[in-house]
């Protein structure tokens, strides 16, 4: 009798299992048909950072965005790619670039984040979801909706250059330099000042 029980519910956490993986990736695909596609306008947002402070995508106009959406704070892929923007984040600045990293996570939370990973750019906070719905990228992590892994490179007119929907954390922030420094090596140089008759 104790056996046939046993039995039974070991079938029942497969299927419970199972079922919660097929969840999250039928989740996961229906995000990412929803996230802006490259050679589209980024949508336009405002959220708190962890300094409390309001930051819109607009304040960084003339610059190149890297706007990547984590799942949670210190989880260790969120951890790991973080870590790895922030060795990087120098590169970055030289490139004309910020990164802006997008998550669920309140300011309290996001503001730990930094302080105990010793993080040096900005995070935002989207307790509701709205921007990562936005950019298609919200996602079920059991009962819980949080960002998907998804990065998106904007350039300084506001328009996606690249989408990256199946990212992994470990050579992320190289790979997403050397799209940027591909792209601004492909970009047309600045016409010359016309000159003016004497």
């Amino acid at each position: 009798m104790l056996r046939t029980i046993a039995f039974f519910a070991s079938i029942a956490i497969v299927v419970l299992i199972a079922g919660t993986v097929a969840v999250f990736m039928s989740s996961n695909a229906k995000a990412s048909d929803n996230a802006p596609a490259a050679g589209s306008m980024a949508p336009g947002f405002t959220l708190k950072s962890q300094e409390d402070k309001d930051v819109s995508l607009k304040d960084y106009a003339g610059k190149w965005v890297v706007l990547y959406f984590y799942p949670k704070a210190f989880t260790p892929g969120c951890s790991l790619e973080a870590h790895n923007f922030e060795a990087d984040s120098a590169k970055y600045a030289a490139k004309n670039a910020v990164i802006l990293g997008v998550s669920v996570d309140d300011v309290k939370t996001i503001k730990s984040f930094c302080t105990k990973d010793k993080l040096g750019f900005t995070l935002l906070s989207d307790p509701d979801h709205k921007v990562s719905d936005l950019y298609g990228s919200t996602t079920n992590m059991l009962a819980f909706a949080v960002a998907a892994r998804h990065t998106f490179l904007i350039d300084p007119e506001g328009v996606v250059r690249k989408a990256y929907l199946d990212v992994s954390p470990a050579g992320h922030s190289a790979q997403v330099l050397k799209d940027l420094a591909a792209l601004q090596a492909a970009a047309p140089a600045p016409a010359a000042p016309a000159e003016t008759k004497k």
